[in-house]
């Protein structure tokens, strides 16, 4: 064998030692470079309740085996997400402190300073027959119960927004099979409207009106409609009345707010005389037996007695 071939086998057995030996340390004495992950973390920290925002997130690169459980791997997984403890600083978010706003967990979150929440019972005829989805804008009308006289129905609140219906937050969730067949619509309002809703639904009937979400103009404050507008001829009388062409027999113009006026203005229910005097007289015997008394009481020994005596 020639002196070239010889060189050739001992460079080639020389490589393949330097490449096993190479291969050996790697393997046993090498640092082995990990696989590292992206996840998203809070630029400051987050109080309880906060809404998570594009400015609040950063990235950061974690080791695969410190992944948390439940991260958040893009910003989508975390953007308006609610805090639902305290999030420090280069903190990973993960789906154990957050909530989602359309759960009942974040729903306050969505409420604008300076609003209230407040829920309204409705029915099919005072929620406009379940077209009312969470997000529409809708009127708040009030109608008081009574005679006629008394009855009067009224526009209280304008341009108002649906936070939920029942435990919808989100128009299009799939219906709870255990919902009350009544729901309640929760309303965002300012105080001053939460404390003039909480009065209405205590003192008559509730309904709301269903508007268009593009439509976010409001009218002037209407005084209230009473039932004069639903019968022309009672409408006709107590507009004479008003103008002071339609006297009683003292000659002076009739008190409209009494009901007994009402009565025999608009025909609902003739006064006749007999019973006027009939009236008047079971209010002086009433009167008469309402006539205070003195009571005294009188101890003897550790009996105790009361004596009562008219005037």
């Amino acid at each position: 064998m020639d002196r070239k071939k010889i060189f050739l086998l001992f460079g080639a057995a020389w490589l393949s030692a330097a490449l096993l030996t190479w291969f050996v340390y790697a393997k046993t004495t090498a640092p082995k470079a990990e696989k590292r992950i992206t996840i998203m973390a809070a630029v400051r920290d987050l109080p309880v309740g906060a809404r998570v925002r594009k400015t609040d997130l950063k990235q950061v690169s974690v080791l695969e085996k410190d992944l948390p459980k439940g991260a958040a791997l893009k910003d989508s997984d975390a953007l308006e997400r609610v805090a639902l403890y305290p999030v420090a600083a280069n903190e990973p978010l993960t789906d154990s402190k957050l909530s989602k706003t359309t759960g009942s967990e974040g729903v306050s979150a969505t409420i604008d300073d300076g609003m209230r929440a407040i829920s309204v019972q409705i029915t099919d005829t005072s929620g406009v027959a379940g077209l009312i989805q969470p997000n529409s804008r809708v009127d708040v009308m009030f109608t008081r119960p009574g005679s006629m006289a008394e009855a009067a129905s009224s526009t209280i609140l304008q341009d108002v927004k649906v936070l939920a219906v029942g435990r919808l937050t989100q128009a299009g969730q799939a219906l709870d099979p255990k919902a009350a067949r009544m729901p309640v619509v929760t309303l965002v309002v300012t105080p001053e409207d939460a404390t003039k809703l909480e009065l209405a639904k205590n003192q008559g009937k509730i309904s709301l009106v269903l508007r268009n979400p593009l439509d976010r103009s409001t009218t002037p404050h209407a005084s209230p409609v009473t039932t004069e507008i639903l019968d022309p001829m009672i409408s006709a009388r107590l507009a004479r009345a008003r103008r002071g062409r339609t006297t009683n027999v003292t000659g002076q113009i009739p008190n409209l707010d009494d009901p007994r006026v009402w009565q025999e203005l608009t025909g609902e229910k003739k006064v006749k005389d007999d019973d006027k005097e009939k009236l008047a007289e079971e209010a002086a015997k009433r009167k008469l037996a309402e006539k205070p008394k003195f009571v005294i009481d009188v101890y003897r020994g550790e009996k105790h007695t009361q004596e009562r005596f008219n005037d």
